[in-house]
C-alpha cells in the first residue's frame, strides 16, 4: 500500500468523523437540553458527548464502508 493511499484513507476517515460530529451537533441543537434519569437521580447531558457520539458513529460508518470495499 503506498503512502499516498494511506493519506487518502486518513483523509476519508477524518471526513466521516467530521460528518458524524456535525450530525451529532445538529441533534444536540435540535433536541436541546437532555438528561439521563435512573433510579431517582438525574444527570444532565450537554452537547459535547452527543457530538463525540456522532463522531464515533461516523467512524463506524467509515469502517462499514471499508469492510464492503
Amino acid at each position: 500500500m503506498s503512502k499516498n493511499h494511506k493519506d487518502d484513507d486518513i483523509k476519508e476517515a477524518a471526513a466521516f468523523a467530521a460528518g458524524g460530529a456535525a450530525g451529532g451537533a445538529g441533534v444536540a441543537a435540535a433536541v436541546g437540553g437532555m438528561g439521563l434519569a435512573v433510579g431517582g437521580t438525574a444527570v444532565a447531558i450537554g452537547a459535547a458527548p452527543v457530538v463525540a457520539a456522532g463522531a464515533v458513529v461516523g467512524l463506524a460508518a467509515y469502517g462499514l464502508k471499508k469492510l464492503f470495499d
